[in-house]
């Protein structure tokens, strides 16, 4: 039994909150393969989990941190010994188990990927479940015939933290990448990333119809709402759509047209609880012939878990910008 650290997340009589607090390994969520981690990340559901703001725990207390990586300490699994390396992302984690903001987590072996070689610890988490999300549409893309071919990548939400890892891996995979985003400040760093274009979000007129000239092979659209109704009627026969956000609303306003004339595929990208082959897939690739080549560049922050509130908070006002990862402990 360990003393240790965590971000840990109540609601209760006392109300929601989120603080630093001290706790023995013993009260961690079950699991076979006891891990001390080094970073985890923050997402955007980090943020929300943190500060109530969205109801993404279903069970209290937890510690936060969908993301975490480190070092196996102990294990009742065969498969894992003292001193491997392994990652975690999604899998109930700040959900309905204990998360990556703590210097110890104990994970169900099933969920536990071993850390391939060509990534270290610090750069699994930069790609973190933003980056996982990123490379499961292209995966689940190739798997329904996307290929550079068929034209550009539209990319939604391009200056978030999926957005700019998506513009990364899918220009390592030899696609043409369009980034869409509000902030045209960015662009000469999206660019910098692998955008051949960047396209103003508030400068692009869909013209409604059910549709339109075809101007992109696919999509991935991080938003939602209106941009993913707007995206259909522009995507060329046979191409596809992933659609892994909803920052611009949970609603469609749309017509089967796109589907039924072009042969349009909408792709719908749930990565919190993908089954275990399809995960070391993506990790694979994420490690070999799309591990993005600006990982360093894409991280524009690295805390520690006092500094979690102030993070969510500026994540959810929409000031953050890039990646952030949590130095959790040292391994």
């Amino acid at each position: 039994m360990t003393t240790f650290q965590a971000f840990r997340i109540h609601n209760d009589a006392s109300g929601y909150r989120g603080g630093i607090e001290t706790m023995q390994t013993d009260a961690l969520s079950p699991g076979e393969v006891l891990v001390k981690v080094a970073y985890s990340s923050v997402n955007y559901k980090d943020a929300l989990a943190g500060t109530g703001k969205g109801k993404i725990l279903r069970q209290y207390p937890l510690n936060g941190g969908i993301d975490a990586a480190g070092v196996v300490v102990a294990s009742t699994d065969a498969h894992f010994k003292e001193g491997d390396k392994v990652l975690c992302t999604g899998s109930s984690l700040s959900e309905t188990r204990d998360g990556g903001y703590g210097e110890y987590i104990r994970l169900p072996s099933q969920w536990a990927i071993p850390l391939p070689d060509a990534l270290n610890l610090r750069e699994s988490m930069i790609l973190g479940t933003a980056g996982f999300t990123a490379a499961l549409s292209l995966l689940r893309m190739q798997d329904n015939g996307q290929t550079p071919a068929l034209g550009p990548i539209a990319v939604s939400g391009a200056s978030g933290g999926v957005g700019m890892l998506a513009i990364d891996i899918f220009t390592r995979a030899g696609y043409d990448v369009h980034a869409i985003s509000g902030k045209a400040a960015h662009f000469d760093f999206l660019r910098s990333l692998g955008a051949t274009e960047c396209i103003d979000r508030h400068q692009l007129a869909f013209s409604g119809k059910p549709m339109d000239s075809a101007r992109f092979g696919g999509a991935l659209d991080n938003v939602g709402g209106a941009m993913l109704a707007g995206l259909l009627p522009l995507i060329v026969p046979y191409g596809n759509v992933a659609i892994c956000g909803n920052a611009g609303g949970i609603g469609l306003e749309s017509t089967v047209m796109p589907f039924i004339i072009r042969g349009v595929s909408l792709l719908g990208i749930a990565s919190a609880g993908i089954a275990r082959d399809i995960r070391e897939q993506v990790w694979h690739h994420l490690a070999s012939d799309w591990k993005p080549r600006h990982l360093d560049r894409i991280v524009t922050r690295e805390i520690a878990l006092e500094q979690l509130p102030e993070v969510f908070e500026r994540m959810l006002a929409g000031e953050s910008f890039g990646r952030t990862i949590v130095r959790v402990g040292h391994v």
